[in-house]
Order: C-alpha cells, then sequence, then structure tokens
C-alpha cells in the first residue's frame, strides 16, 4: 500500500528542513560533547548524565527520522492557489454567524497545524468546512462539540 502523502505549504517544509538541518548539524555536536564529558568521568553503569546524554541522542535520532520520512512523502501545495475558493495555504477571514466574533485562520497540511496560531490543517472539521468555499459563502463546521456557521469573510495567500 502506498503511503499517504503529507500535505506541507512551502514555508512549512522549509520549516522542517531547517530543524532537520539542526538537528543534525548542531543537536548531534551538542550531544556527542556531552556524551564525552560523561564519558570522561569513568564508570558508565551508574553515570546518570551519560543516560541522560543517551536518552537525549535516541529523542533527537528519532526526531530526525520522522523529519526525513516527512520531507520523503511530502507534496507541497503552495502552487495549487485558487484566487475564488479557499485552498490549502490561505490564510481565510471568517466571522461566526451567531456571535459575530471575526477570526483568521489559516488552512495548512496536517503535520503543520498550530491551533495555537490559528493553523489549522485541512482534515480538520474547520479546515474541511472552509475547503473550496468562495468569500460570502455560510459554511457549517461539523465539530465535535456540535455544529456552528461561519461566513467566509476575505481569504488570500497566506506568507
Amino acid at each position: 500500500m502506498a503511503e499517504k502523502k503529507n500535505i506541507l505549504t512551502t514555508a512549512g517544509a522549509k520549516k522542517l528542513q531547517d530543524e532537520l538541518t539542526m538537528r543534525k548539524v548542531e543537536r548531534r555536536a551538542e550531544i556527542k560533547q556531552k556524551l564525552k564529558e560523561a564519558r570522561a568521568q569513568g564508570d558508565l553503569s551508574e553515570n546518570a548524565e551519560y543516560d541522560a546524554a543517551k536518552d537525549e541522542q535516541g529523542v533527537n535520532e528519532d526526531r530526525i527520522t520522522e523529519i526525513e520520512s516527512i520531507l520523503n512523502n511530502a507534496e507541497i501545495i503552495d502552487e495549487m492557489m485558487d484566487e475564488e475558493h479557499v485552498f490549502i495555504g490561505a490564510e481565510v477571514r471568517v466571522r461566526d454567524v451567531e456571535f459575530g466574533d471575526e477570526e483568521t485562520f489559516v488552512i495548512v497540511g496536517s503535520n503543520e497545524a498550530d491551533s495555537l496560531n490559528h493553523k489549522v490543517s485541512h482534515d480538520s472539521p474547520v479546515g474541511r468546512a472552509l475547503l473550496g468555499a468562495k468569500a460570502g459563502d455560510k459554511v457549517t463546521v461539523n465539530a465535535p462539540g456540535g455544529d456552528f456557521d461561519y461566513e467566509i469573510l476575505s481569504f488570500r495567500r497566506a506568507e
């Protein structure tokens, strides 16, 4: 079975590539130094600093493997802009129909989702409701806590 493609924006792919470079170069060197210093202390069987550094090394290498897998199966979508319909990579300004509150979301791939920064996955209830809609449309978000409606005020390519 083919592996699922990871939808990424150009910015998201660059962020992952930068993290990968940092982990391979800087973090590996830092951990190597910690291991060297811990080995210099002697008996490794009861050396907490050595154990901690080995654990840190394992976490770092796991993250490197994860990032490489994401990037190897990435589909960069920024070129898929549609001027009339909300697309992945769009910044969308909406108004809650019931309460009148305005919010802005950026539609991203699931690997880039960050709710604290209003980046919602295209697979999330909000992302699914907004994708393909036009400015002026009203959409219903089918969320686990109940349905609610947004009016799409505007959208543009996210920066």
